[in-house]
């Protein structure tokens, strides 16, 4: 009788569906290498340190078969490795810190990704999740499919490329150039001054608030939205401005003209000092306003 009893309660111990796990490891890492971090569910939090260490605490889903956190060199690996058809009890909360100077590889497919006070190259990529991020000068490449991207610098020079399907994208006290676009939401770069600049949106707003160096190049094209440009200098250059379906405000050049007489359009082509930057905007469905100071 015993017996049946001790296997009866081993059975329905055995049947207990399994429970989250905390996790809390720490690995020996260069104070510039490369960290790589994959997470299906879940989210990633990524905090830069002054310490020659990677720390990852949190809390790993029921069903994860798996943390693997090792090193190889300069890189180090953080990977939670689920089933192979997913399912529930996967979702991964984890924090992480690395040496302040590290590159990141950040990968997720439905969970939010932070990072703060991490100086390196940065390559982040969810499906499904928002994005932040700080940028002190090193080229940072930010993309999600549905969620909001938003980068914020200390205006150091650099390469910042942020992009989204469905959210907005805000970039702010970035410089060098900058490439920000979004399919169904607002984009705005603000704070920051430029070499280049490239954004778009084809159902938002685009918003470019900053300083256009000599020589430099700012292209803008919506097909739903407004532009709204205010220089934080007087741009010497070439400005090309369209419209097929909303008026031109320019606080600097002359008045705007219809594309045809009994078209909807309007265009606008002035220059303004002897520099040779461009400016060049057009929206299909929404009005451009653009001044200087």
């Amino acid at each position: 009788m015993m017996k049946k009893y001790l296997l009866a309660t081993l059975a329905a111990l055995l049947t207990l569906p399994a429970m989250a796990e905390d996790i809390d490891k720490t690995i020996d890492a260069a104070d510039d290498g490369h960290v790589h971090i994959s997470n299906i569910s879940g989210s990633v939090t990524v905090t830069g340190w002054d310490r020659d260490s990677v720390a990852v605490t949190g809390t790993l889903g029921r069903n994860v078969e798996e943390l693997i956190f090792e090193r190889n060199g300069d890189k180090v690996k953080i990977k939670v490795e689920v089933p192979r058809r997913g399912g529930r009890g996967i979702d991964s909360d984890l924090n992480i810190n690395v040496p302040k100077g590290s590159s990141l590889d950040i990968g997720t497919v439905s969970a939010h990704i932070e990072v703060t006070e991490v100086s390196g190259e940065q390559g982040l990529h969810a499906v499904s999740g928002n994005i932040a991020t700080e940028y002190f000068g090193e080229d940072v490449s930010a993309e999600s499919v549905s969620g909001d991207v938003e980068v914020s610098g200390n205006n150091a020079d650099g390469e910042v490329e942020a992009s989204t399907v469905s959210g907005s994208v805000t970039v702010f006290r970035a410089s060098g150039s900058v490439s920000a676009e979004s399919v169904s939401g607002r984009v705005t770069v603000d704070e920051g001054s430029f070499e280049r600049a490239e954004l778009g949106s084809v159902n938002g707003r685009v918003s470019f608030g900053g300083e256009l160096r000599d020589g430099g190049r700012l292209e803008i094209e919506t097909v739903n939205g407004p532009v709204i440009i205010k220089f934080t200098n007087d741009v010497s250059g070439r400005f090309d401005i369209d419209t097929l379906n909303g008026a031109i405000k320019s606080c600097d050049g002359p008045k705007a003209k219809r594309t045809s007489k009994y078209g909807p359009g309007w265009e606008l082509e002035y220059e303004t000092g002897d520099g040779d930057s461009r400016v060049d905007v057009s929206t299909i469905n929404g009005g451009v306003s653009i001044c200087s100071k």
